[in-house]
């Protein structure tokens, strides 16, 4: 007979694999919870190895690809990543940190010198090393949080007025505060343009999109990038949680569009990145005035997507879900005070979501769905599917459509397997945007 505390471990072994499955959020790795530890999965080429789990390899992954907007440098987030302790979950935010203010403080020094591009570049490289602080910090409640979300925005700011961007720093009512969007107006547009809105998920923010806005601008259309609820700093700013019903931030940004004279309200799209697939997908079902929807992955029930994983790897969790809540959250509570990562995962995915508990957070899930909607979307619609997706359900949602669709798949021959095509950023804006040219005649 095994004793308790070997029951235990193996409980654990399958438990908290689950659970960082159900509470990291949109990079997902589900490979390593496959086998046991005697049996590793082979690695793949973009498996990096360097971080305490794999999730956290992919953030890394994440902000390497960027360095091809020059919005990162490859060996400053390589040096960075060297100095993170593995043992020390506070150590994520502090390294991070430091990058950042010490490429800040060069985007000081270069302005003090009438460097003005060269500044601009360190500035927007701090600015995204302000966000890597962010991804994982441990503390939502703390004050250092909007602490450096202002910093990011500033620096952020900084740089597209030291690097001349055609951005305008805007102001979108929503609910009785005001959002702060960036709008990237195209010197190659003629008269009313066609604009493209884009948002991300649960974990980047509208200012990694900046690579989109370069893109669309260089061909004809007007671009917003812009945080909605949960997302980035209108989480930070505001304390507004996720939402499911999506239409509710869509619509106030259609209108703010709509009375923009350079704006074709007629030619107004939509891209939701990660999370943002679900999001975008329910507010293009319920918002007419969307002539164009871009999913990147396809998903029809967020909700079902974190249960049919629980079920596969812990049964028991929702079991204990449907028949005792209080039980199941005293089970998370102590898996999460023996994983630090688990821990934070836990923490940081009921506050973007705006609730107390587990059991509160998989009832809040169970209404992020649009089942119901898919059919009714009316704007001509892509849907993204990549080979290593783990997190979507893009088929399924390009099935559901009943509108003019059209499906891309990225491979791993391609070099572009993984989610939101991570470090693959080139060939995904390449193959969007020829898409668009397409199908909004440019």
């Amino acid at each position: 007979m095994q004793s308790t505390g070997t029951n235990l471990n193996r409980k654990l072994f399958y438990i908290i694999p689950a659970l960082v499955l159900l509470l990291a959020g949109t990079v997902v790795i589900v490979r390593y919870i496959r086998r046991p530890p005697s049996m590793p999965t082979p690695k793949k080429w973009y498996e990096l190895g360097m971080m305490a789990d794999p999730i956290l390899d992919q953030v890394l992954l994440f902000y390497l690809g960027e360095a091809w907007t020059k919005m990162t440098d490859i060996n400053e987030c390589l040096e960075t990543a060297s100095r993170i302790n593995k043992d020390d979950p506070e150590s994520w935010t502090r390294e991070w940190r430091k990058t950042a203010e010490r490429l800040h403080a060069l985007g000081v020094t270069l302005l003090a010198k009438g460097h003005r591009k060269s500044a601009g570049e360190a500035y927007l490289r701090a600015a995204s090393y302000y966000r890597a602080t962010l991804h994982r910090h441990m503390h939502p409640g703390s004050p250092e949080i909007k602490e450096l979300t202002e910093r990011e925005i500033a620096c952020f700011i900084k740089s597209q007025e030291l690097l001349e961007a055609p951005m305008e720093v805007v102001s979108v009512p929503y609910e009785g505060v005001t959002l702060t969007g960036y709008f990237y107006r195209s010197p190659r547009a003629k008269n009313r343009a066609p604009t493209l809105i884009v948002h991300q998920g649960r974990d980047a923010w509208a200012e990694d999109c900046k690579y989109i806005a370069d893109e669309a601008v260089t061909r004809g259309y007007h671009c917003l990038l812009i945080d909605g609820p949960g997302n980035g700093q209108a989480l930070r700013r505001h304390n507004l949680p996720f939402r499911p019903d999506w239409e509710a931030f869509i619509r106030p940004v259609v209108d703010y569009l709509s009375s923009r004279p350079e704006v074709d309200p007629q030619g107004i799209m939509l891209l939701g990145m990660s999370m943002g697939g679900f999001l975008s997908g329910r507010a293009a079902a319920n918002e007419p005035r969307l002539r164009i929807l871009i999913v990147n992955p396809g998903v029809v029930d967020w909700g079902e997507v974190f249960f049919a994983k629980l079920k596969e790897y812990s049964p028991e969790l929702i079991f204990l879900y449907h028949t005792s809540p209080a039980v199941l959250n005293a089970t998370i509570g102590i898996a999460g005070r023996l994983s630090p990562f688990l821990l934070w995962g836990l923490t940081d995915t009921m506050w973007k979501h705006g609730v107390n508990t587990p059991s509160e957070l998989l009832d809040t899930l169970k209404s992020f769905t649009n089942l119901e909607g898919v059919g009714r979307i009316k704007a001509t619609t892509l849907v993204i599917d990549a080979e290593a997706e783990e997190f979507g359900q893009s088929k399924q949602f390009y099935n559901a459509l009943t509108c003019e669709k059209d499906y891309i798949l990225f491979t791993e021959e391609e070099a572009a397997p993984l989610h939101v095509q991570t470090g693959s950023l080139a060939l995904a804006s390449q193959r969007i945007f020829d898409w668009i040219d397409e199908k909004v005649g440019k």
